[in-house]
C-alpha cells in the first residue's frame, strides 16, 4: 500500500529545507555583489578608490564577496545541513 501524497518522507523535508537555504545563500551573494558593484562602481572612473591595485567596487564585490560566501557556505554545510541516508528502509515504508 502506498503512502498518501501529503506525508512526505523525512528525507524530502530535509532536502527541501536545505534547498531553500541554498537559495537564500545565492540571494545573499547577489545582494553583496550587486550592492558593491553598482553602489561603488557607479561613480566616475576618475573618482574610483583602489584596493591592492583593483577598483574598490571590484575588490569588495568579487574578491571579498567571494571570501565571505565561501565562509558562509562552509559554516552552513558544517552546522546546518544534515547527513541523511539515501537508502530506502523497507521497514519504514510499511
Amino acid at each position: 500500500m502506498k503512502k498518501p501524497v501529503n506525508s512526505l518522507d523525512k528525507r524530502f523535508k530535509i532536502a527541501h529545507k536545505e534547498a531553500l537555504i541554498g537559495i537564500i545563500l545565492v540571494i545573499i551573494n547577489f545582494i553583496i555583489w550587486y550592492g558593491f558593484a553598482y553602489g561603488l562602481g557607479s561613480a566616475n572612473v576618475k573618482d574610483y578608490t583602489y584596493v591592492w591595485g583593483l577598483p574598490a567596487w571590484f575588490f569588495y564585490s568579487c574578491i571579498l564577496g567571494s571570501i565571505i560566501m565561501i565562509i558562509l557556505v562552509i559554516v552552513t554545510v558544517k552546522y546546518i545541513f544534515q547527513d541523511i541516508p539515501f537508502e530506502v528502509n523497507e521497514e519504514e515504508n510499511k
